[in-house]
């Protein structure tokens, strides 16, 4: 079961594609988009992240910070967004594998994977919304923008 909207969400600290620590409460005061994926370079991962690199980055506000978590090595994220030009932060949820996504409530044993899960966090640390796709099928965007605009 997903974290549910009103509930505080779950802390990690995770290593970015450049070995750099990101911790989730060190960015209190900011909203944050938490983007789980199952594996990086797979057909419906990466049409997500190249739309998220291309529609949605750009248009960010300061205060909004985007995290992107899958099981992947911080090595194979360091290949792929060196590949794809993915500058925001792609965790690393590998060791001890899959916490955060399980601490979240959107891993999947069977698979060994995140699944396709998305969760905006206010600047507080608040969940206040989230959507959890099938593995196969990506998420909207525009929901995104959405509840950010409706967020204060």
């Amino acid at each position: 079961m997903a974290v549910e909207v009103g509930a505080q969400a779950p802390d990690f600290e995770l290593k970015d594609q450049h070995g750099t620590p990101v911790k989730l409460s060190q960015h209190r005061g900011k909203k944050i988009v938490l983007i789980f994926y199952p594996l990086a370079f797979t057909g419906v991962c990466g049409r997500e992240l190249d739309a998220v690199r291309d529609e949605f980055a750009p248009e960010l506000p300061d205060d909004v910070l985007l995290l992107t978590v899958s099981v992947d090595s911080m090595f194979a994220h360091r290949t792929w967004a060196d590949q794809q030009g993915y500058t925001f932060p792609l965790l690393s949820d590998f060791w001890p594998h899959g916490a955060a996504a399980k601490a979240y409530g959107v891993f999947d044993e069977e698979g060994g994977v995140a699944r396709r899960a998305t969760f905006v966090i206010d600047g507080e640390g608040v969940v206040r919304w989230s959507v959890v796709n099938p593995i196969s099928q990506a998420r909207d965007l525009a929901e995104y923008r959405k509840v950010l605009a409706d967020l204060p």
